[in-house]
């Protein structure tokens, strides 16, 4: 009860404890880096901002697309031609947004829309990290 106390004044007070863990913290550091409305969590619209910015970054020849190379191993051959329904050897900027869709749902088990730090840090949510940042 006395903890419960401390903790509760600490928070009134506007101190956050550290995470306890280097593995807590760099589960943090995602969350922290996407998190534009500063809710603590990561939904879709951010994700895909971010995903947007990196697409923007990947694709250096000004053709609209990016192809495996450009991709600079974010992706598997395999999950990259799951995301080129044209079969062009391109994904363009909508393919790609798909691509990050599908993969945010594959890492938010809980379908609540949201990504928290322990999904992010799940084996989804790290593959989902590589084509967004």
């Amino acid at each position: 009860m006395k903890k419960a106390l401390i903790f509760g004044a600490l928070a009134l007070a506007g101190v956050t404890a550290q995470p306890a863990t280097p593995a807590l913290a760099k589960a943090t550091a995602p969350v922290a880096a996407l998190d534009t409305d500063d809710d603590g969590t990561v939904d879709l619209k951010e994700i895909n901002k971010s995903a947007t910015d990196l697409f923007a970054s990947l694709e250096k020849d000004a053709d609209g697309t990016v192809d495996l190379k450009e991709m600079k191993g974010r992706v598997s051959k395999k999950a990259f031609k799951t995301a080129d329904p044209d079969n062009d050897g391109t994904l363009s900027k909508d393919e790609f947004l798909t691509m990050v869709s599908v993969m945010f749902k594959d890492a938010d088990p809980d379908n609540d829309g949201t990504l928290d730090a322990k999904e992010l840090a799940s084996k989804k949510g790290k593959a989902l990290l590589r084509v967004t940042r």
